[in-house]
């Protein structure tokens, strides 16, 4: 009697052309969903409409609410990646560790410094307008 190894599940075949772009479509929304999960990432919502409403109000102008958007989407873009290494660091390594902790720190970091970018951002534009 012998075993074999299992084999692992082979890999889908790789799309092209628009089943390429709706199948990254649905990935992507499936990312949005899962990260709309994150109470992090509702309060930056949160933070995100009372700054362009700040600045919709002060009458900054479209190029600045524009920008604003953009650092805003990138502030998602953070987040999002800071919650793919918690999750993968959860996974790899479920019990305390040091490195682990630093990882989940430096994520932690970068989504702080685009919060800080976004608040710096909005101050400056509101400070020129006032």
């Amino acid at each position: 009697m012998s075993v074999e190894a299992p084999h692992p599940p082979l890999a889908p075949a790789k799309l092209r052309g628009l089943a390429h772009v709706f199948a990254a479509t649905r990935y992507s929304l499936a990312g949005l969903a899962r990260l709309a999960s994150e109470a992090a990432f509702r309060h930056e919502i949160a933070l995100g409409a009372v700054l362009l409403g700040t600045l919709a109000a002060t009458g900054a102008s479209r190029v600045d609410l524009l920008i604003q958007c953009g650092l805003l989407l990138l502030l998602a873009a953070a987040e999002a990646l800071n919650t793919a290494i918690e999750l993968i660091v959860d996974l790899v390594s479920p019990e305390v560790s040091v490195l682990a902790g630093q990882a989940k720190d430096l994520g932690s970091f970068a989504v702080s410094c685009v919060i800080l970018a976004n608040l710096g951002f909005a101050v400056a534009c509101i400070a020129a307008i006032v």
